[in-house]
């Protein structure tokens, strides 16, 4: 199985036992491609921002407010919902929800800068 093996068939086995092992593997072969393609357009997404707008989704996926985030960048509360803004944006998050779990697939270290 380490090496990628699907199923074990034992000698002799039907024709449709084979068939069937090769069918789950492709459709476990498509499923693994989507999940890579969705994987590789979410970093797309992500190398799309600029910097700040990285350290301010870092620290927003984190919990921080807009308030402590620009006491932490030391710039403006305005600034940061424009910063927020334009991430939500790039990243196509429809909520901060699913901003979060965007950043749990990418695998972003809570409150990266």
């Amino acid at each position: 199985m380490k090496s990628g093996a699907v199923e074990f068939l034992t000698k002799p086995f039907r024709d449709q036992d084979l068939l069937d092992a090769i069918y789950e593997a492709l459709d476990r072969d498509r499923a693994t491609r989507q999940q890579q393609s969705k994987l590789a357009e979410l970093r797309k997404r992500y190398e799309a921002l600029t910097a700040r707008e990285r350290e301010v989704m870092g620290l927003v996926v984190s919990g921080m407010l807009n308030k402590q985030v620009a006491a932490e960048l030391g710039t403006s509360e305005i600034t940061i919902k424009i910063h927020r803004g334009h991430v939500m944006r790039k990243m196509q998050a429809g909520s901060l929800a699913e901003l979060v779990r965007m950043a749990a697939k990418l695998e972003l270290p809570p409150g990266k800068k």
